[in-house]
């Protein structure tokens, strides 16, 4: 957006309803599956360069950096609730205030905190999870690069959580493509290696994820600084750090980094079961590309459709449009259902095909890979209804209802599932793909009948 007039879109208050869900959804989507498409194309590199080992050695020190990502993505939760209602206000000052009171916490947390605490705690955080030495020498450098250098990926999730808020879903997407682009090229030669570049593996790996970040880092301070974004950075007064805005982004926002967090060390804690199966690095390796890859084919349409579930709520809510908020959320889940259910037979149908994308040629591999997969069919059209409704709860400023929602369901219920299976009988893969399906459950049904009862309603702030 260019010039000094700034606008924002008002088709997501008002007009067809289907429209605006695609509007906001489409960009977010293919942004989520191409920003995939790099994870998928690391694995397939590391896999068939380096072997499966180095496949479960990223999908390991990914699953512990989200730790990360989702606490400081929190913050761009909170301050995207807090955006997009000001949004439906017509408040633009106000958007702006918020976006830079939200960039500057998040940065000087990333700095000052993150990136050196992560740095020095790797090598315990993978012992933590009980990987093989073999697993855990190479998931090393790759986390603690992943660690060092976060700032350009927190960057990125600030901006375009704040642009996606205001309305617009194609500028990220077009810093998204450019990103992963980049990300790909500098992954093709850094993992292999090229004429005098060494062969990196999974240090390669990390090094061109943060190295193409911080590029588009600069592009993104470019354009704030031209003002041709929907969002743009305050001046004068506005630019000294107000605590109540940054507390009203925790209180919005932490809810949201808890949750993740919890649902993380879940995770984390599931690869500790499955480091203790009698073939862990084969289940391990099944596990980080059935799950952490595959599956991210659905949950890459249901996080984007979760944004925008949650951008269209917001707005309408500030609009006080409140039969809106619930027809938008209610159509963005039917949209999702039809694409999980699409994604999910291919699960079924093609499950050896897919897992040879990885270079996956081991049998045993393959044999759990392709069990996993079919228990995930299942999962994906629970976690489909899950994110879209939760989506719908944040845009309505209750982040705190899916935070319990997920300890219950997606931490409590499957670590007691497996305890308990663990304590009659020796635990198999299986047990685990059930306990992941039936937390999935779980939470799909909680989500929807909290986000059914309408408690946003009675904020006074929102009385008409």
């Amino acid at each position: 957006m260019q010039g000094d007039k700034q606008k924002f879109d008002q088709s997501i208050i008002e007009g067809p309803i289907i429209n605006a869900v695609w509007k906001m959804a489409w960009p977010s989507i293919i942004q989520n599956i191409i920003a995939g498409l790099q994870g998928l194309i690391d694995h397939a590199l590391v896999g068939h360069y380096v072997g499966y080992k180095a496949n479960a050695a990223i999908g390991v020190g990914w699953q512990i950096f989200l730790v990360v990502v989702v606490f400081i993505s929190s913050l761009s939760v909170g301050m995207s609730v807090l955006v997009s209602q000001a949004v439906g206000a017509g408040q633009t000052s106000r958007v702006n205030k918020i976006f830079y009171q939200a960039l500057l916490t998040s940065l000087v947390m990333s700095c000052l905190i993150l990136a050196p605490v992560g740095y020095f705690l790797s090598p315990y955080l993978l012992t933590l999870v009980k990987a093989e030495d073999s697993v855990r020498a190479q998931a090393l450098p790759y986390l603690q690069i992943m660690f060092l250098f976060n700032i350009g990926l927190l960057f990125f999730f600030m901006l375009g959580g704040a642009l996606r808020a205001a309305g617009d879903a194609k500028t990220p997407l077009k810093l998204g493509l450019l990103m992963t682009v980049l990300t790909i090229v500098l992954n093709i030669i850094l993992i292999p290696g090229l004429g005098p570049i060494p062969a990196l593996g999974t240090a390669g790996s990390a090094i061109g994820t943060v190295g193409s970040s911080l590029l588009m880092t600069s592009v993104g301070i470019y354009l704030l600084l031209t003002k041709r974004l929907a969002v743009r950075l305050p001046s004068g007064r506005d630019l000294i750090p107000d605590l109540t805005i940054i507390k009203s982004i925790f209180s919005l926002g932490l809810p949201s980094g808890f949750q993740g967090i919890a649902m993380n060390i879940g995770g984390v804690i599931l690869l500790r079961f499955i480091g203790t199966l009698d073939h862990s690095a084969e289940t391990q390796a099944a596990y980080s590309v059935g799950y952490s890859q595959l599956f991210s084919l659905i949950t890459w349409t249901s996080v984007g459709l979760m944004s925008a579930s949650s951008v269209m709520a917001g707005q309408n809510l500030g609009a006080k449009k409140f039969d809106r908020v619930k027809q938008t959320v209610a159509t963005t889940s039917k949209v999702g259902l039809t694409m999980a259910i699409i994604i999910g037979t291919l699960f079924l149908i093609i499950p050896s095909t897919l897992l040879g994308l990885f270079g996956i040629t081991d049998s045993l591999v393959i044999s759990i890979g392709k069990e996993l997969l079919a228990y995930l069919s299942i999962s994906g059209v629970c976690i489909t209804i899950a994110l879209t409704y939760s989506g719908g709860l944040q845009g309505t400023g209750d982040t705190r209802s899916p935070l319990y929602i997920s300890l219950v369901s997606q931490v409590a219920l499957p670590i007691s599932l497996c305890l308990l299976i663990k304590f009659l009988r020796p635990l198999q893969p299986s047990d685990i793909w059930l306990a992941i399906v039936l937390g999935h459950l779980a939470r799909a049904a909680l989500t929807v009948v909290k986000f059914r009862q309408s408690k946003w309603l009675e904020n006074p702030r929102f009385a008409t």
